[in-house]
């Protein structure tokens, strides 16, 4: 069995942003040699987070609406618990919970083996600060 690991860093400069991963990703696959078997994404911070979804910038905009109304930024420590011990995030650990902290796609032929669309990105909540992924290869 074949194995690569390695680490993406990114700093998103806004609090909350997307990034496509997937060429990274594509990239970290051919290194690895590994033509049968998964890679793991997973985002290392608990206020980001890997996904799967379509690269269309109108989604991204309606999943940043969407986020912002399931758990608005706030500071204040009156409204989230979280937010009494010092910290000003506590939207984005609720955010990050809700996008998911992994994926998990097979490598078939050595290409990823995605649904027609699908594309994997890195989802910020928490910006302005680098961030890593991990990104996992097996198989033979």
């Amino acid at each position: 069995m074949k194995s690569e690991t390695e680490y993406l860093t990114f700093n998103i400069p806004a609090r909350m942003g997307f990034e496509n991963i997937t060429p990274k990703v594509e990239e970290v696959v051919r290194k690895s040699g590994v033509k049968e078997g998964l890679v793991l994404c997973n985002a290392m911070h608990i206020t980001a987070s890997v996904f799967i979804n379509d690269d269309e910038s109108g989604l991204h905009e309606d999943y940043k609406k969407w986020l912002e109304k399931l758990a608005p930024f706030d500071a204040s420590p009156q409204t989230y618990a979280h937010n009494r011990t010092g910290e000003d995030n506590a939207d984005a650990h609720m955010k990050r919970q809700i996008m998911g902290r992994e994926v998990v796609v097979a490598i078939t032929k050595g290409k990823l083996d995605f649904g027609p669309w699908e594309q994997i990105f890195y989802g910020e909540f928490d910006g302005r600060r680098p961030k890593r992924v991990l990104i996992k290869v097996i198989g033979e």
